[in-house]
């Protein structure tokens, strides 16, 4: 490698690392801007689900079903903004009365707000994972439609938190059975029994539905006994 080059890498490195310094001051305007605004909301229920799920479909309407039957119960209904089950979760939000939160990211595709988000409720952010932790900690409930990678990462990001105590227990729910049926056979099979790589009780923190009132009675039942707060 010749001077020139070494001196224009060394250049751009630096560079960069005074642009990642700078950068910490925009991490935290969307952590402050996040807790901000969902602070004042009441007790909320995410719902996670594919952004390419289109309206009329089985799914679709099922998490417009799930989200109006939870806003009737008082919960307010937090999705990822964007189209297919988000729009979904946002548009059964509003159909209950209740509130319709929409955390927004910017993505090269898929991602655009949908239309029922609360105007007062619709933030956007650069960083997944500032975005998480506004879902994990406003969160009373986590409702799990099916999804692809982005839907697994935020299924076990929350699972995670739950079982390592980071986070307090509270409804994790994978709605579809037929879906998920082949991951928790795995995980019951191969991480449970086979490696040992998680507990019995671990598989006991999940519950499986298939109907809105499945899913409603899972979150009754719990908060029948624990109380709404948020979760760290």
């Amino acid at each position: 490698m010749n001077d020139t080059i070494r001196m224009s890498k060394q250049r751009r490195w630096a560079e960069s690392k005074a642009h990642s310094s700078w950068q910490i001051f925009k991490i935290m305007a969307e952590f402050v801007d996040g807790f901000e605004a969902l602070a004042k909301l009441g007790p909320c229920i995410s719902i996670f689900g594919s952004a390419r799920t289109k309206p009329g479909t089985p799914y679709y309407e099922l998490s417009t079903e799930i989200a109006q039957r939870l806003a009737e119960e008082g919960f307010g209904i937090i999705s990822g903004g964007g189209p297919g089950i988000m729009e979904a979760a946002n548009k059964g939000a509003q159909l209950g009365g209740g509130k319709s939160v929409g955390l927004n990211i910017e993505l090269p595709f898929e991602q655009h707000c949908n239309p029922h988000i609360d105007r007062d409720a619709n933030l956007n952010f650069d960083y997944f994972f500032v975005r998480k932790v506004m879902f994990t900690k406003y969160s009373q409930g986590f409702i799990m439609m099916p999804g692809g990678f982005g839907t697994m990462d935020e299924f076990f990001e929350v699972a995670t938190l739950i079982q390592t105590g980071k986070m307090d227990t509270v409804p994790l729910i994978l709605v579809g059975s037929s879906y998920w049926k082949g991951l928790l056979d795995w995980m019951k099979a191969v991480m449970l029994e086979q490696h040992g790589n998680i507990s019995p009780h671990n598989m006991d923190l999940l519950k499986i539905a298939d109907t809105a009132e499945q899913v409603v009675e899972h979150v009754l039942a719990f908060y029948q006994r624990h109380p709404l707060q948020p979760n760290f």
